[in-house]
């Protein structure tokens, strides 16, 4: 039996400022209309089973909600409090499936890649999947057809012509100097990401080499708790767990790993290099996405979230528009927007979490305007979902109906209201909100007061756990 297991942790920092940490690459629709995360379920044999998800805790409810729209099964989904590379997920979701009657032979794949050729990479799993039954460690290597920085490499032993290669070494991402002797000497592949074994082989090898990490992953797997579909760790074992990559924690140290070579298109979508190179273009090499009029443009990216942008006369850009932050960079240097978002973490900028639209497991909400004692969201709740009931220490509340009704509950009253009606929060009042219809609610609400931080919220209840 073969069971995917979904690493699902990235933040995906050098697509900022599309990409965030509370709503990271793997969730977006960024090649077609499905998300990676979807792609990657999609693109599945069909005679694997169930995929085992592995999450950051925020994006649990992003996690489940793709997986409802393309009614997709799963076989657990697991909350990391906080991510220590892939090593320990691997080890989490190995000991989660073995058991005394199953050894499932693991399908290791990351949420965010691209892979076009399907039929070529279900074929590379099927062959993998033989050579783990023999007790092997498979790495899917991607053959390189140009010298790329920005991706890992590995090196393998291909003096025999077999249907897969010894791993010699795990490279880091190179210089292009290097980079060009890796891609001359065809003894190098682009490291994937994606591994095949047995859950008992990569165990007992993380055992071997990395005990630490084996004894803390089980304890904190033991001591887990169960919270309707997510399974949570515990997380004072889980923060003691070194930080390591499965590469180096076990793949380049074990004996038994060796490459199955993938000859098909791969990218993991790592910079908007990365993404311009995946898109069709026009004539001029350019890749415009929204409102968007360009002349006498050549071998640029240009994308407009929501209002229009015109440009002249430039070659080689990165022009990213979204509704609270613009990126304009070099398309040769792309790899370095990662120091944007540093800087932006170090000088306390919301942006480099969140977009402007949050999305919660009740619906979102967009924050449309702010300033010193108000901010204004528009709030969008999904058919028959509700807010928890909840208070606030240091605001007020304004809540106007746009479309559909809405049941409210404020302090011992219960009351629907229509579009264009509306009600008053007193700072303090418990309060909530239900839509009641099977269409989205939609609501504008005007907050007034000394702090507006989202952490200003008592929950009294909540149908989704949340503290």
């Amino acid at each position: 039996m073969i069971v995917p297991v979904i690493l699902s942790g990235g933040s995906g920092t050098r697509l900022w400022p599309l990409s965030r940490k509370k709503y990271p690459k793997q969730f977006l629709r960024l090649i077609n209309e499905t998300t990676l995360f979807q792609d990657t379920i999609s693109r599945l044999p069909k005679s694997v089973s169930d995929p085992l998800i592995i999450c950051n805790e925020e994006h649990r409810f992003i996690v489940a909600e793709q997986l409802r729209e393309i009614k997709s099964k799963s076989n657990g989904i697991i909350l990391e409090p906080i991510g220590k590379n892939t090593a320990p997920a691997i080890a989490i979701a190995a000991m989660n499936l073995l058991n005394a009657k199953e050894d499932p032979t693991l399908l290791i794949l990351s949420a965010d890649h691209l892979i076009k050729d399907i039929k070529k990479f279900q074929e590379a799993i099927t062959i993998a999947s033989k050579i783990a039954d023999n007790g092997k460690m498979v790495a899917l290597g991607v053959k390189p057809h140009n010298p790329e920085i920005g991706y890992g490499y590995i090196e393998v032993d291909n003096s025999k012509k077999n249907k897969y290669h010894k791993i010699i070494s795990f490279k880091e991402k190179p210089n292009l100097e290097d980079a060009k002797k890796y891609l001359e000497s065809k003894c190098y592949f682009w490291n994937s990401g994606i591994f095949v074994f047995k859950a008992s082989s990569y165990l007992k090898e993380l055992k071997k080499h990395e005990p630490e990490i084996y004894s803390i992953c089980k304890k904190s797997l033991t001591k887990a708790t169960k919270d309707l579909d997510f399974i949570r760790l515990d997380n004072k074992e889980f923060q003691k767990c070194p930080e390591k990559s499965i590469d180096y924690a076990v793949m380049e140290r074990t004996k038994k790993g060796v490459v199955v070579p993938f000859n098909g298109i791969w990218s993991d979508i790592g910079s908007w290099q990365a993404l311009w190179d995946s898109k069709t273009k026009d004539i001029n090499r350019n890749v415009t996405e929204g409102d968007v009029v360009i002349s006498n443009v050549n071998n640029s990216y240009i994308y407009s979230k929501n209002r229009l942008v015109t440009v002249n006369d430039v070659s080689d850009l990165i022009i990213i528009d979204t509704q609270d932050a613009l990126l304009v960079s070099s398309r040769n240097n792309v790899q370095n927007i990662k120091n944007i978002v540093t800087k932006l973490k170090k000088d306390n900028r919301s942006e480099a979490e969140s977009h402007r639209k949050v999305f919660r497991p009740w619906g979102y909400y967009d924050s449309i305007d702010s300033g010193k004692g108000f901010q204004v969201k528009r709030i969008v709740v999904k058919p028959g979902a509700k807010l928890s009931l909840q208070k606030h220490q240091h605001r007020s509340e304004h809540w106007v109906v746009i479309k559909g009704i809405a049941r409210i509950t404020l302090k011992d009253t219960v009351f629907n209201l229509t579009a264009d009606q509306s009600t008053y929060i007193p700072k303090g009042e418990i309060h909530r909100i239900q839509n009641i219809e099977k269409i989205p609610l939609e609501i504008i609400e005007v907050q007034t007061g000394n702090y507006l931080g989202e952490d200003d919220i008592i929950r009294l209840e909540d149908d989704y756990h949340r503290k």
